[in-house]
């Protein structure tokens, strides 16, 4: 069946290359510097490729899950999520204040629709099958909603009667600590026993982290909101303690095997790297250790986190899903390559390397930004292989299937 949002997240995933080779060539002065494509570099890979496919795949995954027939591809989220995503296209760049909230609204209501179609499928389920995805799912949709209304806020006064303090902060940590991270762990537990061959080390341990990853989203929120470290520090506690037992329920089963420390695999867990990096340096910050660059890592550790960690699990995860769908008779395989996983680490080093070291920062950066650009290509090309082989086995099908003469 032709799913749409795979269509998009290779476009948004192409607009990502393109955005970090831009990146890249801006700070090693080759090209002028356009002030409204630094947030839409991160948007092409959070609201595009990586919202585009989880809108694709989690009705697929839950609808398998329950028992149920794959579900139709709901025509009216797609055009809502799009539409909001194009109207954002123009509106960030320009920094228009209607257009980004215009384009807010339309993919609070795409993702509105999402919870609700993926709620309906646990009253028609056919069989006993636990859910262990699903809550992960809708939570982390639970958080991007509150992301947006943020996010939309900025460019309305929004956080004032709402309170905020830090509101960028707010919208960051929403989307990331909450609607990454719940998706991307409601993906492992669920993919997991596919792709490893067999079953997470504490398969009972997956409720008490979801219930801390999602009450530690929930601290790392309140925490800017009200400028107070008694939520942020617990929240921040909660989350890496789930995150970190989640990773160990992963890598546990994997000792001793070495066949299965593919690149894909290594990926998916060396991704969360990124995740550790700031969080070991949030102390020095909040203590305003003199001489630290807390203002250049406020500005910078957003990028890392995103192409570190949200970018480097979906070339993992990505592609094994784009196979699945597109070519449902290969074997379960993660994505990427040696190449992709040693320049895209590289790339992180390189621009927290930029981050402490101030008078080469533009050159690091720029250094950065183009390993990041060539780890992409790879991917994007598997990516583009995968679709075309998909295509290629549709039209044999067609093509080998009788048609009745015409006026029979």
């Amino acid at each position: 069946m032709f799913n749409p949002y795979f269509l998009m997240t290779f476009l948004f995933v192409a607009l990502a290359v393109l955005g970090a080779l831009d990146a890249s060539l801006i700070n090693l002065q080759l090209l002028p510097t356009f002030a409204g494509l630094r947030w839409m570099r991160v948007h092409f890979i959070t609201l595009g490729a990586l919202t585009e496919f989880a809108f694709g795949i989690l009705p697929i995954l839950v609808a398998a899950r329950a028992g149920l027939p794959r579900p139709r591809i709901r025509w009216d989220i797609w055009l809502t999520l799009n539409l909001g995503l194009l109207v954002l296209l123009i509106g960030i760049p320009m920094i228009n204040a209607v257009l980004i909230t215009t384009g807010g609204t339309l993919i609070f209501i795409a993702a509105t629709l999402l919870m609700a179609q993926l709620a309906r499928m646990l009253s028609g389920r056919t069989d006993g099958k636990s859910q262990t995805g699903r809550k992960f799912y809708i939570a982390g949709l639970a958080y991007l909603l509150l992301g947006i209304i943020v996010g939309t806020g900025l460019w309305q006064g929004w956080s004032v009667w709402l309170q905020i303090k830090v509101p960028l902060e707010v919208h960051i940590h929403a989307n990331n600590w909450g609607f990454m991270s719940l998706v991307f762990a409601g993906l492992l537990v669920e993919l997991y026993p596919s792709f490893a061959g067999r079953s997470l080390a504490w398969p009972r341990s997956i409720t008490p982290i979801f219930w801390m990853m999602t009450v530690g989203a929930l601290g790392l929120v309140l925490g800017p909101w009200f400028q107070s470290n008694l939520f942020s520090v617990p929240g921040l506690i909660l989350h890496l303690s789930a995150t970190i037992w989640l990773l160990i329920n992963i890598i546990k089963p994997l000792v001793g095997d070495r066949k299965l420390w593919t690149p894909g695999m290594l990926h998916l867990i060396t991704s969360y790297v990124w995740i550790l990096a700031p969080v070991l340096i949030a102390p020095l910050i909040i203590l305003e250790v003199p001489g630290f660059p807390g203002a250049g890592i406020e500005q910078n550790a957003p990028q890392a986190l995103i192409y570190g960690w949200v970018l480097q699990f979906g070339y993992g995860m990505i592609p094994l899903l784009f196979r699945r769908v597109f070519l449902p008779d290969s074997p379960s395989k993660l994505g990427g390559n040696w190449f992709s996983l040693v320049a895209v680490h590289l790339g992180g080093i390189f621009l927290w390397a930029g981050i402490f070291l101030h008078e080469s920062q533009a050159t690091l950066h720029g250094v950065a930004y183009g390993l990041w650009f060539v780890s992409m290509l790879p991917i994007a090309y598997e990516l583009w292989q995968t679709i075309r082989n998909g295509v290629s086995n549709i039209q044999d099908q067609a093509s080998s299937t009788p048609t009745a003469e015409i006026g029979d």
